[in-house]
């Protein structure tokens, strides 16, 4: 964005700042959020990598495509348990869990 539209949008009240911010979280809430969104996206990877659709993964989990697609969008609704499994359904290990947590800064 350029600076006269970002002077445009702050004479008009608009601040900067991120999405933890902007909801209010504390860090550990934020941090929270952020390790279901790397365990979201090491769900879709691995999945993607075995060349598995999100319906042979929701068969393996004994849940629905329309479920896995929240899985993997990072839905607030999906809890870390069913991540976790998620990606065990995959294959995964302990340690590729962890260290698709401990991406986490």
């Amino acid at each position: 964005m350029d600076r006269k539209h970002w002077g445009n949008l702050q004479r008009e009240g608009w601040r900067e700042g991120d999405a933890a911010a902007f909801l209010g979280l504390s860090p550990e809430e934020a941090m929270y959020v952020e390790m279901k969104l790397r365990l979201a996206d090491a769900v879709r990877a691995l999945r993607a990598r075995q060349s598995l659709t999100q319906i042979e993964l929701a068969e393996r989990l004994g849940s629905s495509q329309s479920r896995v697609a929240k899985i993997e969008g990072g839905d607030p609704s999906v809890s870390i348990d069913l991540l976790a499994r998620s990606m065990l359904a995959l294959g995964a290990t302990n340690e590729d869990i962890a260290r698709a947590i401990g991406t986490v800064g």
